[in-house]
């Protein structure tokens, strides 16, 4: 599971003691909502459905393809549908072979999300070999739903801007200055991951 609520404060409150620009926009913002998702095959099967398409779109494809196989943490549910069941639930050709790979990988156990490498590198090697998953994606479950706290999504545009903003850049930093930004803020970067999305957000509110 993600970070708390508790985890999320004290890693904040940790991170504007090593940063006074955290203090700062705490006290504009507040703290964040945890952002918790299961362990497991459904929540990675959730985020290939995700990719590339808006919130909406990809809820509704979740809600179809859960209706036609019955069970979504049963992979072997949608290993067993076809391609046109995969297509009418709204998956591209790419995305249902995605699908279905990561679907037949823990099948077959060769893929155990119970028990990833501890080191959050290694975990993130070994989630990017499944077909569809790449560094941000594997970065996102490990935060969301192990509640790994320094998982560090520095290549996510919405961090990317909101990290130049808490540190006055006129542009938005790109992946590499961000990471070494960052590099002070261990073993906190998840929550400040989670806290720039949580600024964005608000950002986009109207006033």
């Amino acid at each position: 599971m993600g970070l708390s609520a508790d985890q999320l404060r004290a890693a904040l409150d940790a991170l504007a003691g090593i940063e006074p620009a955290f203090a700062r926009a705490l006290a504009r913002a507040g703290y964040p909502e945890p952002r918790i998702r299961p362990r497991g095959y459904a929540t990675l099967m959730r985020t290939i459905i995700g990719q590339q398409v808006s919130v909406a779109a990809a809820t509704a494809m979740w809600t179809r393809l859960a209706d036609a196989a019955g069970d979504v943490d049963d992979p072997a549910r949608l290993l067993a549908l076809s391609d046109e069941a995969l297509r009418a639930a709204g998956l591209s050709r790419q995305k249902a072979g995605y699908a279905r790979s990561l679907a037949a990988l823990v099948a077959d156990g060769t893929l155990d999300l119970n028990s990833l490498p501890g080191d959050d590198e290694e975990a993130i090697l070994a989630l990017t070999r499944i077909k569809g998953i790449g560094r941000w994606s594997a970065e996102i479950y490990l935060l969301f739903a192990e509640g790994r706290p320094d998982i560090w999504p520095a290549g996510d545009l919405a961090v990317q801007r909101e990290v130049g903003v808490l540190l006055g850049h006129a542009t938005r930093p790109d992946e590499r200055l961000v990471r070494e930004l960052a590099e002070p803020w261990r073993p906190h970067r998840g929550a400040a991951a989670i806290f720039a999305w949580h600024c964005y957000a608000a950002s986009r509110e109207p006033v």
